[in-house]
């Protein structure tokens, strides 16, 4: 037996999916505003309690995703510590040659290389975070608003 969704129940969903870009507007709006939202609806209508599940599932686990992210970089990091501590790294041996105008830029002199690949990767994997959020966010509005259950992938089932 198919149950007929109003109006309501399905813009309700859709606020719910929609309301988790508030993060970029209110710290932890991903989490509060559709809580606030599914918590006060789930009993009345199935459809706003399984999409807000859907919802806050999908968003703690892109929070876990990039804690992991970030985590898997650390060691990159303490690699590079050495390097910072070391006073050559930042050039202070070379302060009595301000006078000498004889710039010479090699690749060999770079000493930032080491620090830019865990910050490039750990950047490229948070944007890969952002866009698979955006898209699927915007996604499940779309369809949650036309009536259908939308599932998120790469979803841990936190709320069941």
């Amino acid at each position: 037996m198919a149950t007929v969704l109003t109006k309501h129940e399905r813009n309700l969903s859709a606020i719910i999916h929609a309301s988790t870009f508030s993060k970029y507007f209110i710290p932890f709006g991903n989490f509060i505003l559709p809580l606030i939202l599914w918590t006060a609806n789930k009993k009345e209508y199935d459809f706003v309690d399984y999409n807000g599940k859907q919802a806050l599932n999908f968003q703690i686990s892109m929070l876990l995703y990039s804690i992991v992210v970030s985590l898997i970089s650390i060691p990159f990091f303490i690699g590079f510590l050495p390097d910072l501590l070391d006073g050559n790294f930042w050039g202070f041996h070379g302060l009595s040659d301000l006078n000498n105008l004889n710039i010479h830029i090699s690749s060999d002199d770079f000493r930032w290389g080491r620090f830019f690949w865990p910050v490039g990767i750990s950047g490229v994997l948070h944007a890969g975070l952002v866009v698979i959020n955006v898209v699927y966010t915007i996604l499940a509005t779309i369809r949650t608003n036309e009536g259908q259950h939308f599932q998120y992938p790469f979803t841990i089932k936190f709320i069941k």
